[in-house]
């Protein structure tokens, strides 16, 4: 984080940098800085932060708290210090009060789930207790060194856009003309399509010349309503950066050791102008599995603990595939069910980002055909399995 903005960006709700196009784990930083409030309310402490860009001969130290009724940022204490090893990243530290003993398990489900679908990194977890006893300490070691590509920001698809952000983008170009306009601020349109487009605009005064920033009410309405109605190409998904069956089934074993598993990674698909690629592991035998489905979630390479009941994921699996036809029981037998979806925008239902909608059928019938393809290669390793145990088939 550039030093001057830390304050800013951690001290300050609903500021941040994130409002391009792009497959993000969040949306201003909210998470963090709830974080921070809940510091501030429950033990007043403030937070530390350590940061430091590429190439940076200094780190920037501060601390600081958040002004609750000002919405502003409240520095404690500022400082830059030498980085001569050019180390660079983000370092933050908030004390908070909780119940350990309440959350422990949500705790550790969620970073041992961080572990599955980030196997390229490595992190330690501490708890310190009264008693010596009670102390926990672990460490997730990192298995590869190869790491996703990171997402790219890209042009809003026409199909995506609402009203709002047609005015905004018209307000805020530097296009001088509006064939410039549609080309420059969308993809999938080229300068022919924009010329078709100008052209059905023509009945309400619009020309190719006309100047975005000219363009009245009326006229934008009907450019956001023609931006609907035509039919564009689907974006390429190449902004997107998913894990990977390769990460994924590292990250799997790594942490469950199963004794089977499958991987697949779907193609790119579309819903309401949006990329999304779905990517599925299912695993069979392992270590802390219970008999029957386990169902681990992941939007953004991000898990899902809470409300999994009314997931796309959850629900696809548990009863929208026939287990049968893979031979596998799905009462008995220790099945791990892995999905991660990655867009750049997730169709969350409700303000927490708890789950993903049921409701979409672009979204079903992917997470459907991945964790399908994943029971068709175990239907020929559980064959195969069976008989190098010496079992029927």
């Amino acid at each position: 984080m550039p030093h001057s903005d830390i304050p800013n960006m951690l001290g300050r709700v609903l500021s941040g940098t994130k409002y391009g196009v792009k497959q993000t784990r969040g949306k201003f930083g909210l998470g963090a800085k709830m974080a921070l409030i809940w510091s501030k309310m429950t033990t007043g402490l403030p937070f530390t932060i350590s940061s430091a860009q590429r190439k940076q001969d200094f780190r920037s130290n501060y601390e600081l708290d958040i002004d609750i009724i000002k919405n502003a940022p409240n520095v404690h204490s500022c400082s830059k210090l030498p980085n001569p090893d050019h180390w660079h990243g983000a370092e933050l530290s908030v004390t908070i009060e909780g119940s350990w003993s309440s959350y422990r398990a949500k705790v550790l489900k969620y970073l041992r789930q961080i572990a599955v679908i980030t196997p390229y990194a490595q992190f330690s977890f501490s708890y310190i207790a009264e008693d010596p006893k009670n102390t926990l300490k672990l460490l997730f070691k990192r298995r590869t060194d190869v790491m996703p590509p990171p997402p790219k920001i890209t042009k809003h698809h026409p199909s995506s856009v609402d009203l709002e952000l047609v005015k905004r983008l018209v307000a805020e170009t530097k296009a001088t003309n509006l064939t410039a306009f549609l080309t420059r601020e969308f993809d999938q349109v080229n300068k022919a399509l924009a010329g078709r487009l100008v052209g059905e605009l023509r009945a309400g005064g619009v020309t190719a010349s006309s100047s975005p920033k000219d363009l009245t009410t009326q006229q934008i309405v009907r450019l956001h309503q023609l931006l609907h109605e035509v039919r564009f190409s689907d974006p390429s998904g190449s902004h997107l950066s998913p894990a990977g069956e390769y990460n994924l089934r590292l990250g799997v074993m790594k942490e469950l050791h199963p004794d089977l598993i499958a991987t697949y990674a779907g193609d790119v698909r579309v819903f309401e102008g949006h990329a999304f690629i779905v990517e599925a592991a299912v695993s069979i035998g392992g270590k802390e599995l219970k008999p029957g489905i386990n169902v681990y979630r992941f939007a953004n390479r991000i898990p899902l603990l809470f409300e999994g009941g009314s997931d796309v994921i959850t629900r696809t699996a548990t009863k929208r595939i026939n287990w049968n036809a893979y031979k596998i029981n799905q009462a008995t037998d220790k099945v791990g069910v892995f999905v991660s979806i990655i867009s750049t925008k997730i169709p969350f239902k409700g303000a927490g980002k708890e789950y993903i909608g049921d409701d979409i059928e672009e979204m079903v019938s992917a997470v459907k055909q991945a964790i399908q393809q994943c029971g068709v290669q175990l239907r020929v390793s559980w064959r195969g399995f069976l008989l190098l145990t010496g079992c029927r088939p």
